[in-house]
């Protein structure tokens, strides 16, 4: 594995020589606007290894993308390369429809600690929740981003990241949410501690939601891609585009069904990638990810 393959990947040309916040911050900036956050092998009819080398050669040589379990994986190596020190960590994601957290950690991120400070850099959430910049792990401070305002809450040990939702302007709109989605005003995200994990641990994890027949990335075939001004992302068939903050604290949301045969174009040309094998779209289930 080469860092500086990994810089030509996501297009990377700043300095490297310092492990500060700075650098952390353009690193992870083209991190997210080059690799997709996508679960579209499991809809090919492959298997999502969590192994290192095996996420390099995808995302890096192949130029795929992947979930949190390789990106975040990815950045870790990434990072520890850099100088960086790096804690993985296991959240649990925040269901609205259901109103409820996942029982059991369904989530990778990343603790770094730097300058004596301490910030999250989770670069594998994907869709409007994913964040922009490393978060400074305090309890209570709107941190504003351009997809929107993050804050932790901390209570009795357990962290919560949530966002502000802005209003939305949505063109074309032909499917509706549920009701818990349109009324909200914050989103929680997930909850995670401060527990250092091994990535051994994340094992179960990663087979579970690539087999699983409730499991939302079974269930969902989705592929989402941070733009410079907002988020694309193709979710079965429904290809949505977002510009974020286009007027008036309101999201522009942009929404098209499109054929079958539309797919693999729409996947080279909006996401860059180009799949070795025959991919079926799939969006099944109920819960939304915007």
């Amino acid at each position: 594995m080469d860092i500086k393959e990994y810089f030509d990947r996501i297009s990377y040309r700043g300095s490297h020589n310092k492990p500060d916040l700075a650098t952390m911050s353009d690193i992870f900036q083209h991190h997210i606007q080059a690799v997709p956050f996508e679960n579209l092998s499991i809809h090919c009819g492959e298997r999502i290894e969590l192994d290192l080398e095996a996420t390099y050669n995808k995302i890096v040589k192949k130029k795929r993308g992947g979930w949190c379990m390789e990106n975040n994986y990815l950045l870790s190596w990434v990072l520890k390369t850099l100088g960086y020190d790096v804690t993985l960590l296991g959240a649990r994601v925040y269901f609205p429809e259901m109103d409820a957290y996942a029982e059991e950690i369904d989530h990778l991120l990343l603790q770094v600690q730097l300058d004596g400070k301490s910030y999250i850099v989770d670069g594998g959430f994907g869709m409007p929740y994913q964040l922009w910049q490393p978060m400074e792990l305090v309890s209570g401070r709107d941190q504003p981003q351009t997809p929107g305002i993050f804050r932790f809450q901390e209570e009795n040990g357990t962290w919560y990241l949530e966002k502000v939702k802005r209003k939305q302007c949505v063109v074309n709109h032909s499917t509706s949410t549920s009701q818990n989605v349109e009324n909200e005003v914050c989103r929680r995200i997930y909850l995670f501690t401060l527990q250092p994990r091994d990535i051994e641990e994340f094992r179960g994890c990663n087979d579970d939601l690539q087999t699983a027949p409730d499991s939302l990335f079974v269930t969902k075939s989705i592929c989402s891609l941070q733009t410079a001004d907002g988020i694309r992302a193709l979710v079965g068939w429904k290809l949505t585009e977002v510009k974020y903050n286009y007027r008036d604290n309101t999201d522009l949301v942009e929404i098209r069904m499109l054929a079958d045969e539309e797919i693999e174009k729409t996947l080279k040309e909006k996401f860059n990638i180009t799949l070795d094998k025959k991919f079926v779209p799939v969006n099944v289930s109920k819960l939304s990810l915007f």
